[in-house]
């Protein structure tokens, strides 16, 4: 059984099953049935129509679904409105897909040996999806895992994560009142860790889409059957350069938005913050202000800003983190621990360049403030690191917002936005330690289709 609990007080919610090796074994076996029956396959009109019904059913549970988003996962019920408005528009952008889906034509008759001949591409459906999600955004993840999948005509097996099954759970269930017929998306509990491995290496499947940590996704990848292709996201220690002549009265509230958002359980949220010399000691005062004014506490109290860690064991881990920075001769604003899951949004000034809180992921409500005397210092400390996902500059200077847009080693570049701004029909992908392949829904779609090239010999 999975206990399901509160994150902000670890309340119970449910005890939910688990699935064992024959389960998965049924599931896996019905997905493969379904892809290789091809004329079982299901036309683009009926994949519209169940996800446009999937967008209204989810719609009609917006505050539902962000009551649950706030209970399993702790993100404050305001976010959670805007996720579950983000997951309806993703279904709907799925099913729009299907409008211009097409392949292209090859051209022949270039050479003697092409003469008389015609050739094009069909997109099909590459085969069985095993998705295994996150739980920082436990339904619209979801949404990016499956609505492409619907939309490509993939069967998909989708697991979610154990603290935050239950928004998966619900999706899945009104995916199948809009009309998908069974077998086409199931869930997955894994009983086990060995479990979840043998699902995603399994020879039957064709994809796999991962969001999680760097070390479970790698080994995962080393270990796939011959033939199966993956998008990985990871993530990453988001990097934010703030140029000496950045406007400090527009500039502190993305900032903070960017750091603090969901605790800062975002895989590119702002970490690593370089502020130009002249201007530090203002910025220093001023984001810190704004800071102590976040409203932490019961995610599910619509004033509420930041709310807890996912587990009690995270937040001890960045608690650890912090003091280590300290010892080593930080200066530590605001921070401290309200109960076993919640900690006060804190702020580091120049912590030591090799420790934990500046090298990795911190995955909490933590800022590190780091100063700079010339932009080639600060762009040279956001590459320094073996991840690169997304980082962001803000200045008034076009010459160097456009020199750092080219320099920066990121997937994305935002001028005069946060580090963690994202829509849900934009490439969103991490480099190098942080990932690999393309997400964001018609990306994701992308990936999920193998082309088919047909040549017509007259």
């Amino acid at each position: 059984m999975i206990e399901v609990v509160q994150a902000f007080d670890r309340e119970h919610i449910i005890d939910l099953p688990t699935d064992d090796a024959a389960a998965l074994e049924a599931k896996l076996t019905t997905a493969r049935a379904r892809f290789l029956d091809r004329g079982g396959w299901l036309p683009p009109h009926r994949r519209i129509d169940v996800l446009r019904k999937l967008a209204e059913l989810v719609g009609q549970q917006r505050e539902a679904f962000a009551t649950l988003i706030a209970r399993e996962g702790g993100k404050p019920y305001t976010d959670a409105l805007v996720e579950t408005d983000r997951a309806i528009d993703g279904i709907r952008n799925a099913g729009e897909l299907l409008r211009t889906r097409v392949g292209v034509e090859i051209p022949m008759g270039l050479t003697p040996a092409s003469e008389g001949r015609r050739a094009w591409t069909i997109p099909e459906p590459i085969g069985v999806v095993a998705a295994i999600s996150a739980f920082n955004h436990p339904l619209n993840l979801i949404v990016h895992q499956v609505a492409p999948a619907i939309a490509t005509g993939c069967p998909v097996i989708v697991k979610p994560a154990t603290a935050t099954p239950l928004c998966c759970l619900e999706f899945v269930r009104l995916l199948h009142e809009a009309g998908m017929p069974e077998g086409w998306v199931q869930t997955f509990l894994p009983e086990n860790r060995d479990l979840a491995s043998a699902f995603a290496t399994d020879a039957r499947v064709a994809f796999l889409s991962f969001i999680g940590s760097a070390a479970v996704g790698w080994r995962l990848r080393a270990n796939l059957a011959p033939g199966t292709r993956c998008a990985l996201e990871h993530g990453g220690v988001a990097p934010v350069i703030v140029d000496r002549g950045a406007d400090l009265d527009t500039i502190i509230e993305p900032i903070v938005k960017g750091g603090y958002y969901h605790a800062g359980q975002v895989c590119v949220s702002v970490q690593r913050i370089y502020v130009h010399a002249d201007i530090k000691a203002e910025f220093v005062e001023r984001f810190g202000q704004r800071v102590a004014k976040l409203r932490v506490g019961n995610p599910l109290r619509p004033e509420v800003e930041v709310g807890p860690l996912i587990r009690p064991e995270e937040a001890a881990r960045v608690g650890q983190w912090i003091d280590e920075a300290i010892a080593a001769g930080a200066w530590l604003i605001g921070g401290g621990q309200l109960s076993e899951t919640t900690l006060e949004p804190a702020i580091l000034v120049e912590p030591p360049r090799d420790s934990r809180v500046s090298t990795r992921e911190v995955f909490g409500p933590l800022t590190c403030l780091f100063g700079y005397e010339a932009i080639d210092e600060a762009i040279a400390a956001a590459n320094a690191l073996p991840v690169s996902f997304q980082a962001s500059i803000f200045t008034r200077d076009l010459g160097v917002a456009l020199e750092a847009a080219e320099r920066l080693d990121a997937s994305s570049v935002m001028i005069n936005d946060h580090s963690a701004f994202r829509t849900d029909w934009m490439p969103f992908a991490g480099r190098r330690e942080s990932g690999q392949g393309v997400g964001g829904i018609p990306y994701t779609a992308r990936e999920m289709t193998a082309d088919k090239l047909v040549v017509f010999k007259l």
